[in-house]
C-alpha cells in the first residue's frame, strides 16, 4: 500500500490530477435529488459499455461485403466469449436508447431545460439523435437480408426530402446501391465519427452540468426568473447543497453496475440478435424492420396512407426537431413542477402511449408477408380430394400464404380466407385471383388455366366448417 500511494503521489504530483476531479467530485448539488436522477449518468455507464465492447468487436469483424457475414458468424460461434460480446453489445445499445430517452423526459417533465439550462438541453437532443443514429448505422453491420432491405429502405424515405433528396440517398448508400462502399461508410460513422460527436457532446454536456449546476427538484409555486435564479440557486446550495461524491454519486454507481450486471446477464440469457440470411439484393421477399427502438417510427410508415407519406416522413422528423430546439427558449422562465405545467404530463403521457401502441402493433407487422409461413398439412385440410390438396401446395408455392391466413397458418396482410367459400362463389374467387385487389397483384397474365382451377378448388373447399 506506501508503494502504490508514493507511486500515485508521484503520477498526481506530475499530471494535476487531482486538481482536475476534486472541484468535479466536491461541487455542491442541491438537496433532494433522489433515484430519478440517476439515468443520465446510466445512459453514460451504457456508453462506455458500448466503447469498451466495440473496440473488441472491431478487432474480429471484418469490413468487406463477402466477409462481414462469415466473421459475424465467427464471433457469434467460434470465438472465445463472442456470442455473449455480441449480446453485450447489443444490449447496451438498447439500454443507452432507453436510459438517454428516460432522462429527457424526466428533464422534460421537471422543466429542467429552463433559465440556465437550455443549452444543456439541446446538448442533450443532440446525444439522442447521435444515439438514434448508432443503432441504426450498427444495424447494418450484421450485413445480413434483414440489415440490408433496411438501409434500402431508410434512404428511400431520405430520397422523399425535397431538393436534396436524390444526394441524401446517395450519401447513405455511398453510391446507388448497396454495396461495399455502403459497409464502408456505415462502419466508419458507426466506430468513429458519430462516437467522435458523442464524446464531445457529452464533454460539453458535463461541463454545463458542472457549470450551471444540477438542476433543482421543482417546488410548487416557485417560478424560474432569469434575473433572479442564479443568485437564488446559489444562496441554495451555500446553505443546503451537499457534494456530489459521496452524498449523490453513490446512487449513480449502485444504478449504473445494476444496468451493467442486467445487460451482461441478458447477454448470457438471450444472446445478440439471430442473424438472417446472408444479404442478396436479387432476393425481395424480406421483411426489413429496425432495431425495436425505431419499430414503432415502422409502424407509422406502414399506417400513414400512400398519399401523404411524404409530408409525413419529410415534415414530422422536422416538426419534432424544431420542438425539441425551440422548447427551452420559448418555455425559459415560470413553473417548473408538472403540476402546474399540465400539458407536460400529457404530452409524455400521450407520446408513450402512442409509442408503446405503435410499437406492440409493429412487433405483429400484419402489413407484411409473412414470409416464415409454413404449408399445410393434411391435417390442417381434413378429408379432401387430391386437387384440393394440390391447390393448397399451389397457394403456398405461389407465395399467396405469406400475405393470406388459412386454418391459422399464414400471414394477415390480406384477408382470412379459412371461409372463403362460403362468403364467394367459384366465379368470384376466379375474378379476384385474375384481376387482383388494392393490395394483390393481378395474376391473369401469369397463371395457367389448371393451376387457377386447383386454386379455386381449394378455396372453394375452405368453408370454415
Amino acid at each position: 500500500m506506501s508503494l502504490l500511494r508514493r507511486a500515485w503521489a508521484w503520477f498526481d504530483d506530475r499530471t494535476g490530477l487531482t486538481n482536475v476531479l476534486s472541484p468535479i467530485a466536491s461541487h455542491l448539488v442541491p438537496p433532494g435529488t433522489s433515484w430519478w436522477y440517476v439515468f443520465g449518468s446510466a445512459t453514460l455507464f451504457a456508453f462506455i459499455v458500448q466503447v469498451v465492447t466495440g473496440i473488441a468487436l472491431s478487432t474480429m469483424y471484418v469490413t468487406s461485403t463477402a466477409h462481414a457475414y462469415q466473421s459475424l458468424q465467427f464471433i457469434t460461434q467460434d470465438a472465445l466469449l463472442g456470442r455473449v460480446l455480441r449480446g453485450i453489445h447489443f444490449w447496451g445499445a438498447s439500454a443507452m436508447v432507453l436510459f438517454v430517452g428516460v432522462h429527457m423526459i424526466r428533464v422534460f417533465l421537471t422543466g429542467s431545460y429552463k433559465f440556465p439550462r437550455e443549452v444543456n438541453w439541446l446538448t442533450g437532443a443532440g446525444l439522442l439523435l447521435f444515439t438514434i443514429g448508432m443503432g441504426f448505422t450498427g444495424q447494418l453491420l450484421r450485413w445480413d437480408q434483414n440489415a440490408v432491405w433496411s438501409v434500402v429502405v431508410g434512404a428511400a424515405q431520405a430520397g422523399r426530402v425535397p431538393v436534396i433528396g436524390q444526394r441524401l440517398a446517395q450519401f447513405i448508400l455511398g453510391g446507388n446501391v448497396v454495396g461495399g462502399a455502403t459497409l464502408s461508410r456505415f462502419f466508419s460513422f458507426h466506430v468513429f465519427f458519430i462516437p467522435a460527436l458523442i464524446f464531445g457532446f457529452i464533454g460539453v454536456h458535463l461541463y454545463l452540468v458542472i457549470r450551471n449546476g444540477i438542476s433543482e427538484p421543482p417546488v410548487l409555486g416557485h417560478i424560474v426568473d432569469p434575473k433572479t435564479y442564479r443568485d437564488w440557486y446559489n444562496r441554495l446550495l451555500e446553505r443546503h447543497g451537499v457534494p456530489f461524491w459521496p452524498d449523490v454519486a453513490w446512487r449513480d454507481v449502485v444504478f449504473g453496475a445494476a444496468m451493467v450486471a442486467g445487460i451482461v446477464a441478458l447477454a448470457f440469457l438471450l444472446g445478440p440478435p439471430v442473424l438472417g440470411k446472408p444479404p442478396d439484393p436479387s432476393i425481395v421477399q424480406a421483411d426489413p424492420r429496425p432495431d425495436w427502438y425505431l419499430l414503432w417510427y415502422f409502424a407509422v410508415l406502414a399506417l400513414i396512407p400512400p398519399g401523404i407519406e411524404s409530408w409525413v416522413i419529410v415534415g414530422a422528423p422536422m416538426a419534432f426537431g424544431a420542438a425539441v430546439i425551440l422548447l427551452p427558449f420559448l418555455g425559459s422562465k415560470g413553473e417548473r413542477h408538472p403540476l402546474r405545467r399540465p400539458w407536460a404530463i400529457v404530452v409524455v403521457i400521450v407520446a408513450v402511449m402512442m409509442v408503446g401502441t405503435l410499437w406492440r402493433l409493429a412487433d405483429k407487422a400484419p402489413w407484411s408477408p409473412n414470409f416464415a409461413a409454413q404449408p399445410l398439412t393434411a391435417q390442417d385440410l381434413g378429408p379432401s380430394s387430391d386437387t384440393v390438396w394440390a391447390g393448397s401446395q399451389l397457394f403456398y408455392v405461389k407465395g399467396c400464404q405469406y400475405c393470406h391466413t388459412v386454418n391459422g397458418k399464414g400471414g394477415q396482410r390480406g384477408p382470412d380466407l379459412s371461409d372463403v367459400g362460403s362468403r364467394l362463389s367459384k366465379q368470384q374467387i376466379t375474378q379476384r385471383i385474375l384481376n387482383g385487389g388494392t393490395n394483390m397483384p393481378a395474376y391473369a397474365a401469369t397463371m395457367n388455366p389448371g393451376a387457377l382451377n386447383l386454386l379455386v378448388d381449394f378455396l372453394s373447399s375452405r368453408t370454415g366448417q
